[in-house]
């Protein structure tokens, strides 16, 4: 009769092994899963943050450019208008504008 006792004790004990090994394993998959999820949160993250770092050195490329450029013309401007001033003065006779803003068309 003890070797049935034995036999059922230990079918007893391997059952209640089993049982708490599911339970491990159970709680084990469900934190990998949301280590996981952290895991993909954070990646997002980053991605995020790197298209915003990205969005703001284009946005900072294209106000200088556009910053180079208002200079140029307003720098192309200020030649033009001395250029035209320069004539103006040359071809004034102190008593009428030039001939060319008389002439009859």
């Amino acid at each position: 009769m003890t070797w049935r006792q034995l036999l059922l004790l230990s079918c007893l004990s391997a059952v209640v092994f089993l049982a708490m090994m599911q339970e491990s394993t159970g709680a084990s998959v469900g934190t990998r899963q949301v280590t996981e999820q952290e895991a993909k949160e954070a990646e997002n993250r980053q991605k995020l943050w790197a298209d915003e770092l990205q969005r703001e050195y284009y946005e900072e490329q294209r106000n200088e450019y556009e910053n180079f450029v208002e200079e140029q013309n307003d720098e192309q401007e200020e030649r033009s208008r001395e250029a035209i001033e320069q004539w103006r003065q040359w071809h004034y006779d102190g008593l009428y504008p030039s001939y060319l803003y008389n002439r009859h068309i």
